[in-house]
């Protein structure tokens, strides 16, 4: 809570503890590759507005802005391998975003599924929950632990496991659409569409692994756009445009 505001002065918000997910391109900014620190700022000071809101924050971020397995894979390098310098990747991202948070006065932890103590906790759940309860902000880094399984996957499951209310995933655009909107001009944005129809039509909102573990958690997914100033915390006052997946 910044001095300026009291509880009194904050939209109430429909969502207590929720995740929020991004890719490690949406911290590049307009560079083809790495971290660019404006653009980690500005994302930071929208996750301190919402902070600031009393709503609890779990974060993942992707790693793909540095290092992105499926393209080493892909480029002949093996794929366990491949996968583990994303998730290598992924823990930059997490230190960058911690870094610019602290900056903010925001307490944040950065926690780890692959063990590494000199710069992040290691994962255990009850200690991850009560960070939240202490209003920190957990940025899970390392997706699962895993080769094999995406950020998506990740964050789905870490916001499972941490009882988030929802999964806010940002993009470049404001919601869903029925067909690559940068292409289409006809393309139609959703409001409200179901796991089972993303899955079915291929909508690309998270991989089919997330999204079949969202729709068995009863998870809603919000898609909305990251680009958008104010735009995460107009959605969770009630306000804005984005798309609701969910049953």
């Amino acid at each position: 809570m910044t001095d300026s505001a009291s509880e009194t002065d904050q939209p109430a918000t429909a969502y207590k503890r929720v995740m929020l997910k991004i890719s490690g391109e949406a911290l590049m900014g307009d560079q083809g590759f790495g971290l660019n620190p404006p653009t980690v700022e500005r994302i930071a000071r929208e996750v301190q507005s919402v902070h600031d809101m009393g709503v609890e924050i779990c974060m993942v971020i992707g790693g793909g802005n540095i290092f992105r397995g499926l393209q080493g894979s892909a480029q002949g390098m093996e794929r366990t391998t491949a996968d583990y310098m994303g998730m290598l990747a992924t823990v930059m991202n997490a230190l960058a975003m911690q870094s610019a948070l602290e900056a903010l006065k925001v307490h944040t932890r950065v926690i780890s599924a692959i063990t590494m103590n000199e710069v992040a906790e290691p994962y255990i759940r009850r200690r991850a929950v009560r960070h939240l309860e202490k209003s920190r902000v957990c940025i899970f880094a390392a997706g699962t632990g895993n080769p094999y399984f995406t950020t998506d996957t990740a964050a789905t499951l870490r916001a499972s496991e941490m009882k988030c209310e929802a999964i806010f995933k940002g993009t470049k655009v404001d919601g869903v659409y029925n067909k690559d909107p940068a292409k289409h001009s006809d393309a139609k944005r959703y409001d409200k569409v179901s796991y089972d129809d993303v899955l079915a039509k291929r909508l690309g909102v998270m991989d089919a692994s997330a999204i079949a573990l969202a729709r068995d958690n009863d998870l809603p997914i919000i898609v909305f756009s990251l680009d958008e100033p104010g735009g995460l915390k107009g959605i969770l006052a009630g306000e804005g445009t984005y798309t609701i997946v969910k049953d």
